[in-house]
């Protein structure tokens, strides 16, 4: 059976992420002891000791992110459990997590990538004042309207009925405050550090560009798909190309995760902390079959 390996994006993080798999596997202690070699300062004290307001850092969780997802990789790999996947997809970072898996970069190279975005994107969270909202329960086009009114915009479509919104948090304010009179019923403030995928992180944009202009891109040995279009990409070019517009526009989730499955995947396994992507399977259709594994103990059953 085909499958695609689903990868986590920041807001899945949580402490003690990965420490199983550290004290149970060589594989996976290397790549941590590699992960602070090539970032120069533990990452793996923070995954596994916290604190949690370091950890939650988007400087902090997105390389934690890719190097747990990694990890789980590696060990699935070690274990021959990986012969049936044929399609890597990730939500926001986790598409880099997803490139990696599928031969586009090394894991050094792979992680001085997300570091690297991880690092610009908190600088332009600092520089600029933003928001974000989750609307549930509404139609694309009602979310799209609502952005027009409000000169926000759609940041995140998940699944059906839940799309983010992204934007200058007074903007974003003015739109909850209003989204009742305009016929919307769940609209829900997000404690975010900044308007992740909104023209407010521009900054991040144009300078992950540059640093992009400087790494080899591989073709893939999977099936890859972007955020930006929700459709499968395969020339190396493309993929740089997207993964910089990918700061600053929408994430097509659910538009990703049908065309994997149209690509000819069969199900889905997720790696990565706290179900979340299964959780949004189950919600796009509950026919979907959706595994998901974090810890050591989560292998034994795949």
């Amino acid at each position: 059976m085909a499958t695609a390996l689903l990868f986590a994006g920041q807001g899945a993080q949580k402490v003690g992420m990965g420490k199983s798999l550290v004290e149970n596997s060589a594989t996976a202690r290397a790549l941590y002891d590699e992960a602070d070699s090539v970032l120069g300062w533990s990452l793996s004290k923070v995954c596994f000791e916290g604190p949690d307001a370091e950890l939650t850092l988007t400087k902090v969780c997105q390389p934690a992110l890719f190097v747990h997802g990694m990890a789980l990789h590696a060990i699935l790999k070690e274990q021959g459990k990986l012969a049936g996947v044929t399609t890597a997809l990730g939500l926001s970072l986790g598409e880099i997590t997803a490139l990696t898996a599928a031969g586009v970069f090394d894991f050094a190279t792979g992680l001085r990538v997300v570091a690297e975005r991880g690092r610009l994107m908190q600088l332009a969270c600092e520089q600029s004042v933003g928001g974000m909202a989750a609307i549930l329960g509404e139609e694309r086009q009602t979310v799209y309207d609502l952005c027009a009114a409000f000169d926000i915009e759609a940041a995140n479509f998940n699944a059906p009925g839940q799309i983010i919104v992204s934007g200058d948090k007074a903007k974003v304010d003015a739109a909850v405050a209003a989204a009742k009179d305009r016929g919307i019923k769940k609209i829900i403030p997000l404690n975010v550090a900044g308007a992740y995928h909104s023209r407010l992180m521009e900054p991040a944009r144009a300078e992950f560009a540059k640093f992009l202009d400087g790494i080899t891109f591989n073709a893939p040995q999977l099936t890859v798909l972007t955020n930006t279009t929700g459709n499968v990409i395969s020339e190396p070019a493309a993929i740089r190309e997207a993964l910089v517009k990918q700061v600053v526009s929408s994430v097509l989730w659910e538009d990703c995760m049908r065309s994997a499955l149209a690509a000819g995947a069969a199900d889905f396994l997720e790696l990565g902390p706290g179900g979340v992507l299964a959780g949004l399977a189950k919600r796009t259709d509950r026919a979907w079959v959706c595994k998901s594994a974090s810890e050591f103990a989560d292998l034994a059953a795949l």
